[in-house]
């Protein structure tokens, strides 16, 4: 007999990653708020920094994508489809990385028609892309670019950089075998496993979402697509 006031795990899980998604947003607000007030004045300043917000960014990404993911598998994601200028999102996900690019010293361009309009959820679709960023600026050299246009029929929407390019285990991920990657030389590939599933919530007709991974991208580095219907 279950005892009625017996807690599923999960539910305790869901509830502890969400309080420290929120201590973690208190400390990336308070280290933004101090390169605001204070520049770093050296190179090496600014390298603490950059690695200081890289990693505070990359450990609230992953709560959020593990809190979305959990509300997906309970069947109690919110998904709001809405039309949707393509542009206003690439130009948001960047400003929401605009300290972490400004101590990286990194340039970053968008190239995107500003009357490109789609039909998809601009937070779920704004949060794949914005962990991607997160990722290029890490491991790009000096170099990353968000770009969108349409292709037969599909929104293509894409973060490229000119480092090194994806390792090989992560290029078999878009494939269709996102989870038989996601345990490969202790990497989670939480992030493109994420990215799958909010592609995938967005359907038309027969047509689904879905992500691909290349390493001969515009600008010779490694390149993320995401494909919307």
């Amino acid at each position: 007999m279950t005892n009625k006031n017996t807690i599923d795990f999960s539910t305790i899980l869901a509830s502890s990653v969400h309080d420290m998604k929120n201590s973690v947003g208190v400390l990336l607000s308070s280290v933004e708020s101090i390169l605001e007030v204070q520049k770093p004045k050296t190179v090496e300043e600014a390298k603490h920094f950059s690695n200081l917000h890289y990693e505070a960014s990359r450990i609230n990404g992953e709560l959020v994508q593990l809190l979305t993911l959990y509300r997906k598998d309970n069947n109690f994601l919110p998904v709001h489809i809405d039309e949707v200028f393509v542009c206003d999102v690439l130009e948001d996900q960047v400003a929401r990385n605009q300290v972490l690019i400004d101590t990286s010293g990194i340039r970053v361009d968008i190239q995107c028609d500003e009357n490109l309009v789609w039909y998809f959820d601009a937070d779920l679709i704004g949060g794949v892309l914005h962990n991607i960023i997160i990722n290029c600026l890490r491991y790009t050299k000096d170099r990353v670019l968000v770009s969108a246009h349409e292709d037969d029929g599909m929104l293509v929407l894409s973060v490229s950089d000119n480092g090194n390019g994806y390792p090989e285990d992560m290029l078999v991920a878009p494939s269709g075998r996102v989870e038989e990657a996601m345990v490969s030389e202790g990497a989670t590939h939480l992030g493109l496993y994420f990215a799958e599933q909010i592609a995938t919530l967005h359907k038309q007709k027969e047509l689904s979402g879905y992500i691909k991974l290349a390493n001969d991208g515009v600008l010779n580095g490694g390149e993320f697509k995401l494909y919307l219907p």
